[in-house]
Formats: structure tokens, sequence, C-alpha cells
């Protein structure tokens, strides 16, 4: 009898904190724009259980703070009892299929619009610089560049309702059954705003040095792991990107600067996007390496951007991060770890479809491997 084929580096198992996983393919927050009028629906139930597996770990889509956090159509809310109601039958979905299932909280900063803001007003950001692409091009998500209103710079006294909204939605998380929060610090939305030089033109405590631009992230971090618990906390941060023209001019010190910053907290992970997604979708060559942050920081360490089964091994084998996170693969085969496992090709994903409104198509209908044979 053939001996069995050695389990890939990905497919190992991986103790993450409290948690048992069985493998280290992690499903990515994607936004999916289907939560009609901010409220999780009933389709996510399907969604989110076709993509779990025993022991597998899934991260929620982008997930709204308070009601100035939104800058796009049909994004899910954790700021009403409406809304925690919502998420309450997807979570128990994921469970009753043995995932770990963190939910990633969210605030767009400027990247927005007065259209989503209570009262018409103005977006908040760390400073009034507006977010400009050209006009006609698209912003993430299929949102014209001329659709976004500049913003406003918050004053000092208004920063801890911000870092409250943050802490009062981990707990919402909380109690909706989730097993975390990952508080989203990448990408060129709020928290990104005020760390990337590019965008935080501040000169108060909150600009100007490394120490003073992570002061409102740091912020977020301890009010939110003394909410729930720091092994209860993820971050995901993209120092190198260039996402909604958030770059920063010293990237390396910038992510350095914070992995070391977050052991103080002892949060239970670090969730890194690659230096090679300059921007949404593509990959470019980068002579960045995420490594000198994975070796500063003591807790477990997630990595993601453009990675194939290959080098998602490789990642593993080297020890240059204890999991990968994958996203638009993941989206297009519901059975990602399986796929990996048998070395199965896998479902093109179809980008027309990624943020459409529609319940099923692009959503729930990506076919399993059974399902093809």
């Amino acid at each position: 009898m053939a001996a069995e084929a050695p389990t890939i580096p990905l497919l190992t198992p991986y103790k993450l904190g409290k948690f048992n996983l069985s493998h280290r393919v992690v499903l990515a927050p994607l936004t999916r724009q289907r939560s009609y009028g901010n409220v999780p629906q009933p389709h996510a139930i399907l969604y989110y259980s076709q993509r779990t597996t025993k022991g597998g770990l899934l991260i929620t889509e982008a997930t709204g703070v308070s009601d100035t956090a939104q800058g796009y159509p049909d994004t899910p809310g954790i700021w009403t009892k409406e809304q925690v109601e919502a998420w309450k039958p997807i979570v128990d979905a994921v469970h009753a299929k043995g995932g770990v299932f963190f939910c990633q909280i969210w605030h767009v900063g400027r990247v927005s619009n007065q259209g989503f803001q209570p009262n018409g007003q103005a977006p908040i950001s760390a400073s009034d610089r507006p977010f400009t692409p050209e006009i006609g091009s698209k912003g993430n998500y299929g949102i014209d560049g001329a659709e976004f209103t500049p913003p406003r710079r918050l004053r000092i006294e208004e920063i801890p309702q911000i870092v409250n909204d943050f802490r009062l939605a981990a707990r919402n998380a909380i109690e909706a059954g989730f097993d975390g929060v990952e508080i989203h610090g990448a990408h060129g939305y709020l928290i990104d705003q005020f760390m990337k030089d590019q965008v935080n033109n501040r000169t108060d405590q909150y600009g100007g040095s490394l120490e003073n631009r992570c002061r409102f992230a740091l912020e977020i971090v301890e009010a939110v792991s003394n909410e729930i618990g720091a092994d209860r906390v993820g971050i995901r941060l993209s120092p190198f990107a260039d996402y909604m023209e958030s770059g920063d001019s010293n990237p390396k010190a910038l992510g350095l600067y914070m992995v070391e910053s977050l052991n103080k907290y002892g949060i239970l992970y670090c969730h890194m996007v690659e230096p090679r997604m300059k921007t949404a979708g593509e990959k470019c060559e980068s002579p960045h390496s995420l490594v000198p942050m994975r070796k500063a920081f003591k807790g477990n360490f997630f990595v993601a951007g453009g990675y194939d089964r290959e080098d998602g091994n490789k990642a593993i084998a080297e020890n240059h991060a204890d999991l990968v996170v994958y996203g638009r693969h993941f989206l297009a085969n519901p059975d990602l770890p399986k796929r990996f496992k048998l070395n199965a090709p896998l479902n093109k994903y179809n980008r027309e479809t990624f943020y459409t409104s529609d319940p099923v198509l692009g959503y729930t209908d990506y076919p399993f491997l059974e399902d093809i044979a």
C-alpha cells in the first residue's frame, strides 16, 4: 500500500492562542457589499459557512464601527443592536462547522462622501487632505474618484470618541458570538491615515514623529484589548502600501515601530500585507520584506498579498509566517484548503461580481470540487 503523501506546510495544525487550528489557510477580510442598509443578511450564512472547515480561521469583511465609518454601499456594521442580532446566525453557522471567526472592525475615514455620513457632514480624517484619485478612475470597490468629499480634520477632543467606537464595536462583536476582532489598520483607511505621513500633516501629539502618528492606532489597540482581552485581538497593517494615496516616506521604520509597540499589549496576532501589494489587486516587484517585522513581533504573524499554494507553503516552511491569508482564491474556491491538499485546479475568480449586490451570483455559486467531478 502506497504511503500517504506528506502534509504540506499550509495544512499543518497550529495553536493560535487558545484556538486549535487544523491548518494555516485563513479567509481574508473581503468586502462584498451585500449587507443591505449596513445590516448583515441571511445570505451571508451560506457564504461564510461554505468557506468554513473544522479548525479553520475566517475573518469577516470589513465591518463599520459607527455611522461615520461608512464609505461604500451595503457594507456591514456592528454598532447597532440590529446589526449585532443579524451577525449572530452567521457566527453560529461558522461555529457549527467548527470554524474560528474574527470580525474585522473598520473606519474608512476620508475614503467616503457626505452621502454616507450622518446629516451629510464631511468625512473625518487625520487631516483635511482630500483623497483625489483621477476623475473617472475607480477607487476600491468600484466607487468613482469624483465621488469623494474633502474630509474634515479630527479635533483632539474628538479622538477619544472614535477610539471608544472601536471599543464598543469589539464588545458588540463578542456579544454577537465572534471569537475575536481584527482592527483594520491598513489600506488607506482612518487608522492608516493617521500612521502615514503622506496623509497626516498634524502638528499636535497625533502628528509629526512616528510615535505621534502611531498614537491613534495604539490607543485603539489598548482600548479594544482592555475591553475584550488581548488574546482576542488582531490588527491588519500595510506599511508598504499606497492604497488611497496613503503612502509613507519610511514604511520599514513604520512597520517595525508598530510591531515593537504592539508587543507591549500582547495581542494575539499581527496580519501584515506584503510590500509587493502596493495597490489593490496586482503584485509588483519590491526590494522590501516583512521578515524584519516577523522577527520583531512576539505574537502570531499572518501574511497576505498575492499568495498561491506554492509560495504559501514556502512562507510557512521558511518560518516567514505562522498563517497565510487568502482573499480572491478563497472567494472563488470555498473549499480552498481541500484543493491545496489535493493540488487540485482552482476556480477562476470573476472580478466583475466582487462588489455586486446579488446574493448568489459571484458570491455563493462558485463550485466545490465534488460539484465539478
